[in-house]
């Protein structure tokens, strides 16, 4: 018999903890990441490779509306699982912010600092009343000065760097062909194939140019 109380009793609010330490409403907004589009994220020496799954609700939808990866600045992008109409928010603000730096700075931003801004946006919204966390998982993607990187950021507002990495419905898929067979001697090209070849996997084997 559990010492703890039903999660219906700690959910309601997002600024209290469950007597076990949780914050219901943000592992809530993690589920809806496991539910998106399956997106992922590649470094390799001559650059990066973002890939996501393109879904339609309907095949009367219109395919040009069904974004998942954005270009934030020149050397950046970001692929997206989850709430779309979040990913928009936070794609608007890292936006901003890639374009503040390089007109205070006269410098592009650093993938990792622009992933740890945006995590800082998300991790606020955890720890206000009134609000709930964004719904959204994301992977930014670029080449800075210290070369090829890989961020992922999640509703909790931490962010982890990676080789590569993917979330989403068929993350967990897609993540155990990349442990399998990343190197870090990988090319660009062969960075592609092996992301085609995870999306096949989460698509079992249906990749067509309107999927990906």
């Amino acid at each position: 018999m559990s010492m703890f109380a039903a999660p219906g009793a700690y959910d309601r609010a997002i600024t209290v903890f469950s007597p076990d330490g949780r914050l219901f409403q943000v592992e809530y907004a993690s589920e809806t990441v496991k539910r998106g589009a399956t997106v992922l994220g590649i470094a390799c020496k001559e650059g990066v490779v973002l890939a996501a799954e393109e879904r339609a609700a309907s095949r009367l939808q219109d395919p040009s509306f069904m974004w998942k990866i954005f270009q934030i600045d020149e050397h950046i992008g970001v692929a997206v699982a989850g709430l779309s109409c979040d990913a928009h928010i936070l794609v608007d603000q890292a936006r901003i912010y890639a374009q503040s730096n390089r007109l205070m700075y006269d410098e592009p931003i650093d993938v990792e600092t622009l992933t740890r801004r945006i995590g800082e946006i998300e991790q606020l919204y955890t720890q206000h009343g009134g609000v709930r966390p964004f719904g959204i998982s994301m992977i930014f993607a670029g080449v800075d000065r210290k070369g090829s990187r890989v961020f992922w950021t999640d509703p909790s507002g931490a962010y982890l760097a990676y080789k590569a990495w993917s979330i989403g419905a068929g993350g967990e898929a897609a993540n155990e062909i990349l442990e399998a067979e990343y190197r870090d001697d990988l090319t660009l090209e062969e960075s592609i194939m092996l992301a085609l070849k995870c999306m096949s996997k989460v698509l079992e084997g249906k990749v067509m140019s309107q999927k990906i």
